[in-house]
């Protein structure tokens, strides 16, 4: 006889599941179906009664623990198989304990985002301190560790993250060479050393993590960059001096609503009169909500998608002026994809590295975003700002014309072995 969570955790399954059907293994052995069977269908087994009981009652944290822990165990399909059920259901209609935890989220979501200074420099190194071997086997050869541009669809993820960085430097206007460029989180270099190779930009980059600063250093030096090219372990709101330009890559997700008028304050102080900024973030195409508890817990502590909503008011009372707004609605969701492809490639060596249960995290993680971003309305947008000050031009055909006059750059391995 199934236990009262089991039953409970049925009916829960029979309310919300209306696309696909689930076929579960309970831990007595009992298979069941539930959903109505079109479209596609998973298979896993729960292995013992305490998974049941956390996945009843925290869903949202339990589904991802039990499987790293092994307790939850897709069965003739994969965790994407499963997720993609369960997500795809969620998005439709969340069961009643999902919409609660939800609003409860909502009452301490201000204070768990409170990104200070001390508090940003323990969640960067959570997650990009990591062995800097890992980073390497999944990503391109720049480290380009943000949503790449697919614009034609069938781009390698080379080619789409080499787009991606023309297409944000079309938007930065860099109209002549020697432009003073802040790079706020560059992460392992690839954006400011784009900027001053192909545009002779002097790049000024910040970040808060040690195995990133590094690195990036040290591939500045290999290319012949470092007197172009300046990375400082800083945090944004220590900089001081002026820049013509300002641009942010996937690193505003790190900052926190509270933080939202420092950041652009930052900016506005920051940029000269004449400049131009461009933000590059995740979003939440929907209403201000709160972080995925899982997501918070084992990989970006701190970390947050925001509305725009939430963005366009801190930008406002800054000063700033939003001149472009561009929603990239399911290119993460390619770029979330290939990194995922390339991992489970790579699988074994890091196992070697880590463990399995570490392997069954970052496949869990990319399992989760990639379908975030195709069921949920996580999108990325890029923001170009100026001080108001600043010359308007009629039109943004300059956008365009920038951007298909410059031919791609190579990766950075292919520079360098094209340089020996």
């Amino acid at each position: 006889m199934p236990s009262l969570t089991q039953t409970l955790l049925e009916s829960v399954l029979r309310g919300f599941l209306t696309r696909g059907r689930m076929v579960v293994t309970w831990p007595d052995g009992d298979t069941k179906s539930y959903g109505p069977g079109s479209w596609k269908e998973a298979r896993f087994a729960i292995r013992d009664s305490r998974t049941v009981r956390r996945l009843l009652l925290n869903p949202e944290l339990a589904v991802g623990e039990a499987y790293m822990d092994g307790t939850l165990e897709p069965l003739e399909c994969t965790i994407y198989d499963v997720m993609e059920i369960l997500l795809a259901n969620v998005a439709h209609k969340s069961p009643p304990i999902m919409r609660l935890r939800e609003k409860l989220k909502q009452v301490s979501r201000r204070l768990v985002q409170n990104n200070t200074p001390r508090r940003s420099h323990r969640n960067v190194a959570h997650h990009y301190d990591l062995n800097g071997a890992l980073y390497g086997l999944f990503l391109d050869p720049d480290r380009n560790y943000s949503c790449a541009y697919f614009p034609d669809g069938d781009e390698t993820l080379e080619e789409a993250q080499a787009k991606k960085l023309r297409h944000i430097t079309a938007k930065l206007r860099m109209d002549r060479p020697g432009l003073r460029v802040l790079d706020i989180g560059s992460g392992w270099g690839a954006m400011a050393m784009y900027l001053a190779s192909q545009h002779g930009a002097r790049v000024t980059g910040v970040t808060l993590s040690r195995e990133q600063l590094e690195e990036a250093r040290g591939r500045a030096a290999a290319r012949g960059l470092s007197d172009k090219v300046n990375f400082e372990l800083l945090d944004y709101r220590k900089v001081t001096g002026t820049f013509d330009r300002i641009v942010s890559i996937g690193m505003f997700e790190h900052v926190g609503v509270p933080h939202y008028k420092a950041f652009f304050d930052t900016v506005r102080a920051r940029l000269e009169p004449d400049g131009v900024a461009l933000l590059h973030s995740i979003g939440n195409s929907g209403v201000p909500s709160s972080s995925n508890k899982w997501l918070e817990k084992y990989i970006f502590p701190g970390g947050y998608s925001p509305a725009l909503s939430e963005v366009v008011p801190a930008i406002e009372k800054s000063g700033l002026i939003a001149t472009d707004i561009e929603i990239l609605r399911l290119h993460y969701a390619h770029t979330l994809r290939e990194w995922r492809r390339r991992f489970d490639a790579k699988r074994d060596i890091i196992k070697s590295l880590y463990d399995e249960r570490f392997c069954r995290m970052f496949e869990f993680y990319f399992v989760g975003c990639e379908l975030a971003f195709r069921y949920w309305g996580e999108m990325n947008f890029q923001i170009q700002l100026m001080p108001p000050e600043a010359p308007m031009l009629r039109n943004r055909d300059y956008m365009i014309d920038d951007e298909r006059k410059v031919p791609l750059s190579k990766p950075a391995t292919q520079q360098l072995e094209a340089a020996e």
